[in-house]
């Protein structure tokens, strides 16, 4: 269970994957603050070029690392306070054929499992797989179950024992399943 890296959301339609979400500004000369669901925050700086969901490209420097998946940096244009608090809640995304290849089949891009077949240890069909989350606690799948509810179930061994992306099909534990409110 090799997640090489947490990116946690496909834009529909297209083959832009989320790298990051500006969080909010950072000081006053124009720096904001990101979110990042790589492995790491520094792997950001592999990316020359992010884009919004609208195609706008941003030329970015990273700054600092805040933590291992939030980090600081300056977009080229954006100089003030008020420049960067208009961006906040801008996602940022590279496309598909940017990212590094896999080389084992165990590893996969969360971006790949949203959309999967959800299946208990029986084979029978749970719902599929909704979106991919980390607060800080840990990566949380949520499952959109066959009856519309969601769900969320942590990403451990014992929850999930089984992602097959080939298959497109994630084998749970559905003793696991918790509550949302989505």
């Amino acid at each position: 269970m090799n997640n090489n890296n947490r990116l946690q959301e496909k834009d529909s339609g297209s083959s832009l994957i989320c790298l990051a979400e500006i969080t909010s500004p950072y000081g006053l000369k124009g720096a904001v603050k990101i979110k990042t669901f790589t492995a790491h925050s520094s792997d950001i700086s592999h990316y020359k070029l992010l884009k919004d969901q609208n195609g706008v490209v941003f030329k970015y420097r990273l700054l600092s690392m805040s933590s291992s998946q939030s980090a600081v940096i300056a977009v080229e244009g954006v100089v003030t306070r008020n420049d960067a608090e208009k961006l906040r809640g801008t996602k940022l995304y590279v496309s598909r054929d940017d990212l590094p290849l896999l080389e084992d089949e165990e590893e996969f891009y969360y971006a790949d499992l949203i959309g999967l077949a959800v299946i208990d240890k029986d084979g029978v069909s749970i719902g599929v797989i909704y979106a991919v989350h980390n607060h800080g606690a840990g990566d949380f799948f949520d499952i959109k179950v066959n009856a519309g509810q969601i769900f969320s179930i942590p990403f451990t061994k014992q929850a999930i024992p089984v992602v097959d992306v080939k298959a497109k099909i994630v084998t749970i534990d559905p003793v696991f399943l918790l509550d949302s409110k989505v």
